[in-house]
Parts: C-alpha cells; sequence; structure tokens
C-alpha cells in the first residue's frame, strides 16, 4: 500500500529553528498606520477646505444672480445687469480657482514632508531589521553548527 508521508512536523522543526522578527512587522504596521493617519488627515482637511471654497462660490454666485433677476425698468438695464454678473462671475472664478490652487499647493507640500518623513522611518525600521535578523542568522547558524553531530 501506497502511504504519503507527512512533511507537517518537519516544515514546523524547520521553521521554528528559522529564527523570525515579529517585532519588525509590528513596526512596520505601526509606521504604516501612523503614515496612513497622516494622510488622512491631510486628504480631509484638503476636501474640507475645497468644500468651504464650493460653497462660499455658489453662495456669491446665487446673490450676484439675484441681481441679474430683479425687473428692471429699462431694457438697456438687462444688458448691463448680464455684462456685470459676466465680469464678476469672471472675478470670482479666478479668486476661486486661485483659492483652490493654494489648497492643493499645501495638499502637495505636506505630502512631500509626510513621504519623506516616512521613508527616514521605514529606511530606519529595515535596517534595525536587517541587523536583528543578521544577528538571529548567525546565532542559530552557530548553534546548529555546534549542535551538529560530527559524521
Amino acid at each position: 500500500m501506497n502511504t504519503n508521508t507527512d512533511y507537517t512536523k518537519a516544515f514546523q522543526d524547520m521553521l521554528a529553528n528559522f529564527p523570525v522578527d515579529t517585532q519588525a512587522f509590528q513596526n512596520a504596521f505601526k509606521t504604516q498606520a501612523v503614515l496612513t493617519e497622516k494622510m488622512s488627515r491631510v486628504a480631509l482637511e484638503a476636501a474640507e477646505k475645497s468644500t468651504e471654497i464650493s460653497a462660499k462660490w455658489a453662495k456669491d454666485t446665487f446673490a450676484r444672480i439675484g441681481e441679474v433677476s430683479r425687473a428692471k425698468t429699462e431694457p438697456t438695464e438687462y444688458t448691463k445687469a448680464a455684462s456685470d454678473f459676466a465680469t464678476s462671475a469672471a472675478e470670482i472664478a479666478a479668486e476661486n480657482m486661485a483659492a483652490f490652487a493654494e489648497v492643493a499647493k499645501k495638499v502637495q507640500m505636506e505630502t512631500v514632508e509626510l513621504m519623506l518623513a516616512a521613508g527616514k522611518d521605514i529606511s530606519e525600521d529595515v535596517t534595525s531589521a536587517a541587523k536583528k535578523a543578521t544577528s538571529d542568522v548567525t546565532y542559530a547558524t552557530r548553534k546548529a553548527a555546534t549542535n551538529a553531530s560530527p559524521v
């Protein structure tokens, strides 16, 4: 009868002898979580500011449309009201687009700062983990060499 070999025990023993630093994984997770929190804060602040700009823009536009929609006594007054509205709408659009550009610029600067800081943190974590892993592997190798039975 043909039986399958169970390698479970062999793999468990092999993995038990292979040093794994779970602290490095925890540190990497914490670093990523902090970065995500900061990036979310930047995005939410930008969304809030953009919403405020949009709401103000809409409110200003509605106020100016009110002026255009009022009844006039002379036909030329309608043309002037429409022309004034178009001029002010163009000015307001330029102001608001500049405000949106400032928000985007701030988000870009904060994102670059966060990414540079995260890169530094990740680099430090990787260096620390590599040193610890090297130390653990060296120790495990020496231990295995001393425990190896001579042929």
